[in-house]
């Protein structure tokens, strides 16, 4: 079982006091994030953008990873190569891998405004990057030669957006990808607003033969397609279609279902079992989360650790956000009442199907069953979410244990008592409670 970390938030150099010094400020954190279960960091796009002030999501030079000085400084808005390297060597001493931001879409930051002779529209489309790797005009961008219009997705944001069919955008991304994984040792990538370009693209650098300490490695990929549920599947059945069935997709639908549990005191819990999230359709494609960076003003407010028990206990690959971590202080090492003590679940014991044992407009009850095998032992489960404001609920259920104690190991809500053990009887049932707005799990002992 696998946890990862989102390692960045918008302008978290600034708000840190860690201006062109955020991969020194992350490789401090590793080793306490290793002991605590993480197993990966999803680290913010390394290349420098239109200013080295940027948080890299409008790119510029690829290849400019904080050693030119262009675009107002040397260093990017996190560091320098060097400064990036010693941090994925250091995950990687504390078994962490890491994740780089993929942002193919669209450029900008060009060097000069120049007219494209297809449609005579003037862009600024000419780049002359002083790593001298991928310089580019027009043509590299749509509409081009290759492609005279969009191949399908949406525009971002007014920016020139790349044209992959074009065979040196192509080998560019290529050669970057490449440097990512082969060079600086990353695990894996996340795709940036794959909406805006072909499905293509990310299959082939999915499927590309990467070469990682003298052996082939495959990479993890996941894609931001912020959407809806069909969408989202839509996109995956593209993607996979060109790729051994590897790529997963963060969980939006997932995501705006937790916002209304969390911030809704009336939420109706029967709708977290509807099926319309990645989650419940394809579960081994789900990447979950609370929190990113894009959220703004639609961030979670109230209860937010509700929405991390959900994502912890059910499968998928769960992704925790930096700024709830440790700039909330939602991490809570130490304590059975933090996102520490749900990792420690998660890894534990939350292994096999999800059966949901009971489900009304207040309460949700659900059973891991478990899953053994040479080299996992995670012997399942029971999760208990209550959405009552002003007191502890549970009820009886059956589970697939019989004669069994339970002893709980996580929980948090709006009562501080200890939750007790449960014992089932001779048919697997007994009643398991959860604290006011709260969760409790609940493990074989």
């Amino acid at each position: 079982m696998a946890v990862m970390m989102q390692a960045f938030y918008w302008d978290c150099p600034r708000e840190d006091q860690q201006e062109h010094n955020w991969w020194n400020f992350v490789s401090e954190h590793v080793e306490a994030l290793g002991a605590s279960g993480f197993n990966a960091l999803w680290l913010p796009p390394v290349s420098k953008g239109a200013s080295n002030t940027s948080m890299g999501y409008d790119p510029y030079d690829y290849f400019d990873l904080g050693d030119f000085d262009q675009k107002g400084g040397t260093k990017t808005w996190f560091g320098n190569k060097a400064e990036l390297k010693a941090l994925i060597d250091k995950a990687h001493e504390h078994g962490i891998g890491c994740y780089a931001d993929m942002v193919l879409n669209h450029n900008s930051g060009a060097d000069e405004e120049e007219k494209n002779p297809l449609d005579g529209q003037m862009r600024w489309t000419k780049f002359n990057p002083k790593s001298g790797e991928f310089p580019r005009d027009w043509n590299h961008f749509h509409p081009s030669r290759y492609e005279q219009v969009m191949m399908e997705g949406e525009h971002f944001a007014g920016f020139p957006h790349l044209c992959h069919r074009n065979p040196e955008v192509y080998a560019a991304m290529y050669k970057y990808a490449r440097l990512l994984i082969e060079e600086l040792g990353f695990e894996g990538f996340r795709f940036d607003f794959v909406k805006g370009f072909g499905a293509f693209m990310i299959g082939q650098l999915a499927k590309y033969r990467y070469v990682k300490d003298g052996n082939e490695f495959q990479p993890y990929v996941v894609g931001e397609y912020w959407s809806g549920s069909e969408d989202i599947d839509g996109w995956l059945d593209r993607v996979n279609a060109v790729t051994d069935n590897q790529i997963a997709a963060f969980d939006f639908p997932l995501r705006y279902k937790l916002k209304d549990l969390c911030d809704q005191p009336h939420y109706d819990m029967r709708n977290l079992t509807d099926g319309g999230c990645v989650l419940t359709k394809r579960p081994q494609h789900a990447a979950t989360f609370v929190e990113n960076h894009d959220m703004g003003d639609n961030a979670i407010v109230n209860d937010k650790l509700m929405a991390y028990s959900y994502i912890m206990v059910h499968e998928g690959y769960p992704c925790v956000f930096w700024h709830d971590y440790f700039n909330y202080g939602l991490g809570r090492p130490n304590s059975p009442n933090g996102i520490d003590a749900l990792i420690a679940a998660h890894q534990k014991y939350a292994g096999g199907a999800s059966d949901v044992l009971h489900v009304d407009p207040d309460l949700y009850i659900m059973q891991r069953v478990g899953w053994h095998d040479d080299n996992t032992d995670q012997p399942g489960l029971v999760y208990v979410l209550n959405n009552l404001g002003n007191q502890w609920s549970g009820t009886m259920v059956k589970t697939k244990w019989a004669n069994q104690r339970f002893v709980p190991i996580a929980w948090d809500g709006h009562d501080e008592a200890h939750p007790d053990e449960r014992t089932t009887d001779a048919e697997g049932r007994a009643e398991f409670p959860a604290p006011p707005r709260g969760y409790c799990i609940y493990v074989p002992a």
